[in-house]
């Protein structure tokens, strides 16, 4: 699922391209795509964009009038700017949005039908379906500590959780873990000063290393391959290779169809989590699915 970092990339590369134009024809491929009816689609045809916005793991693109397009990507949704009026041949194109200079598509891979895009109104209508997770990037530590101790979880739920941390999720919580050198099972009740400090100058410096480096991207190329696995990560993605810091080999606890890697040297002070026996504790502190997480706060 696309998070933080590359709704950044995303919308750095679109406000070249759809700031001050006008979107003259939205095209659904797809009956399932459109949750919402009032506001018809018509609405938001015709006008000039004037903003680009993102709410949570959503992309909100701002029209005149105050009307919103809001896509949530989900798990396999992904964005692509083609020429004009591009053709939404083949199953996995979804949608088009019409500029005069190129058309925004949405595709999804796969055979479920996850992404969605809302027609809303007004901002209070756009902040309606923001989770309301606090901007990692701009939160200081009081508020940072507050969000993730609203409730007792293992940090890896804790973290991933959008209504307490907006934009993160299962790739970039592996990273941030390694950094601050904590274990993913650590119950939020139960850290230190000192490690609340360190998790949250990890969270930030992790956020803002991706977003930077692949909103730069994003200025030279629309991000068309954007991908849960990056090369220069430290974890997310590297079992049984090196960890780049201390060269111990990188593990993973695996549940469901989700993964957590992670360092037992930098991490767990050398011991291995079995997957075994977490199995009872990840059943009770974690959705079977991110994407079960994601489906439960939004529909």
């Amino acid at each position: 699922m696309p998070e933080l970092p590359d709704i950044a990339a995303y919308i750095t590369a679109m406000e070249p391209r759809l700031i001050g134009q006008p979107l003259e024809r939205v095209r659904l491929a797809s009956p399932f795509l459109l949750r919402t009816v009032d506001p018809p689609v018509s609405a938001v045809e015709g006008r000039e964009v004037i903003q680009l916005r993102p709410v949570g793991k959503r992309i909100a693109i701002g029209v005149e009038g105050d009307i919103w397009a809001v896509l949530h990507l989900m798990i396999a949704g992904r964005l692509h700017w083609k020429p004009a009026r591009a053709t939404l041949a083949g199953r996995q194109n979804l949608a088009a949005f019409d500029f005069p200079r190129g058309s925004l598509t949405l595709t999804e891979a796969g055979a479920k039908r996850r992404a969605s895009l809302h027609i809303l109104r007004g901002e209070e209508a756009l902040q309606s379906i923001d989770p309301g997770g606090i901007d990692v990037l701009s939160a200081g530590l009081d508020a940072f500590r507050a969000a993730l101790t609203r409730e007792n979880h293992t940090l890896k739920r804790a973290l991933t959780d959008p209504r307490f941390l907006s934009g993160v999720g299962n790739a970039y919580s592996d990273e941030i873990l390694h950094a601050a050198r904590l274990s993913p099972v650590a119950q939020t009740s139960r850290l230190t000063h000192e490690e609340w400090a360190r998790l949250q100058n990890a969270a930030q410096r992790t956020l803002r290393l991706w977003v930077d480096r692949l909103s730069e991207e994003a200025r030279l190329k629309f991000p068309e391959k954007v991908t849960a696995f990056r090369e220069g990560m430290a974890v997310h993605g590297r079992y049984g290779q090196s960890c780049p810091t201390c060269g111990a080999k990188v593990q993973r606890i695996r549940y469901a169809d989700n993964e957590t890697n992670y360092c037992p040297n930098c991490q767990t002070g050398g011991r291995l989590l079995a997957d075994r026996g977490l199995s009872r504790l990840l059943r009770s502190d974690w959705p079977r699915t991110l994407e079960e997480m994601e489906l439960k706060l939004h529909g």
